[in-house]
């Protein structure tokens, strides 16, 4: 038998390694009223972007977000044009493009239309990802994370920002214990959400990043312009938000630790944060638990109330509590339907 040519063993190669290569996952995406949605679509079906990430490709996207809010509602048509161009079919049936998917990518800028647009998700069993806001209530998001865990769903929340490098490597003891942290970012309102809910949550994301659930008591000082937010953990910590809507603006902060301080990092763009939306779309494991998601909800909640309270110190445990009883009827009805 004559041996095969060095060009024939690579086509042989080739083909084995294609026949190998499991297909990308097939991702639909729910919401197209977010600068996330075109960025998520470019990185995952674009081969060519340095920063492609792969193992996932946006096949479809229901475009339906916010029913009122004008700096959502109208993007939508210009991102129309722009996703398809990147091959996502436009589709008008919710549930008939999760069934057609293996994975979501909830991406409503607006987060309360969320726990409508998650329910028919978290039936179908597929792994899902809910971009910030988690929801636009702490009821509705402890609300999510039950069903979620009634129907056996994986699901999880984050801001890009807690994938940062700085941030990940406090988180992973380039501090050794973190003892305390301070961080800041642009904190726009939206008068439909509680106020942290629409921009803080990057920096307060990045709060619990370093310095993990726990948080027992909150209390805020508010101008105009900016917001203070101080938390006590339960072990003694304390952790702060600062809150910018005037000046210049960006992310960041400090943390410390029993080996030193270091800053905290700011923003890496969204391929970090999406390379672990895959693997988690692959794995089924989170890589942010339901209750660090809480806490940080239920801080941000706690915020509010101490504004409403006269800015005095107020009971994250009460806060909950309270988003835990106007959740059961949420899930009661979730479940009959």
């Amino acid at each position: 038998m004559k041996r095969l040519s060095l060009i024939a063993l690579l086509f042989l190669f080739t083909s084995v390694q294609a026949q190998d290569s499991p297909a990308p996952m097939r991702v639909g995406m729910i919401g197209l009223d977010t600068s996330h949605c075109i960025a998520f679509a470019k990185l995952l079906n674009n081969v060519d972007d340095p920063k492609h990430v792969a193992g996932a490709r946006l096949v479809m996207v229901y475009p339906k977000g916010s029913p009122d809010i004008e700096s959502s509602v109208s993007r939508v048509p210009q991102y129309t044009v722009e996703i398809q161009k990147l091959g996502v079919e436009v589709v008008d049936d919710l549930e008939k493009m999760v069934k057609q998917v293996d994975a979501v990518l909830l991406e409503t800028n607006d987060g309360r239309p969320h726990l409508e647009q998650v329910i028919p998700v978290l039936k179908a069993g597929k792994p899902c990802f809910i971009d910030k806001p988690i929801a636009g209530s702490l009821a509705d998001c402890v609300t999510i994370f039950e069903l979620a865990k009634h129907y056996k769903t994986p699901l999880f929340s984050s801001s890009s920002l807690r994938f940062s490098k700085g941030v990940q490597a406090i988180r992973n003891g380039s501090l050794g214990d973190v003892t305390g942290c301070d961080t800041y970012s642009p904190c726009s309102l939206e008068k439909t959400h509680p106020d942290l809910f629409w921009y803080g949550i990057h920096g307060c994301e990045t709060l619990f990043t370093a310095m993990g659930p726990g948080v027992t008591t909150v209390v805020r000082t508010r101008t105009t312009d900016y917001d203070q937010v101080t938390g006590t953990w339960d072990d003694g910590r304390i952790g702060t938000f600062r809150g910018i809507r005037a000046g210049a603006r960006g992310y960041g902060g400090m943390a410390f630790g029993t080996k030193g301080s270091s800053p905290v990092g700011g923003y890496d763009g969204y391929a970090p944060l999406l390379v672990e939306i895959v693997k988690f779309f692959k794995t089924g494991e989170p890589p942010v638990s339901a209750e660090e998601t809480t806490d940080i909800y239920a801080f941000m909640e706690a915020a509010d109330e101490s504004k409403r309270q006269g800015f005095v110190p107020v009971k994250v445990a009460a806060v909950i509590a309270k988003a835990r009883t106007e959740a059961k009827s949420k899930i009661a009805a979730a479940i009959a339907r």
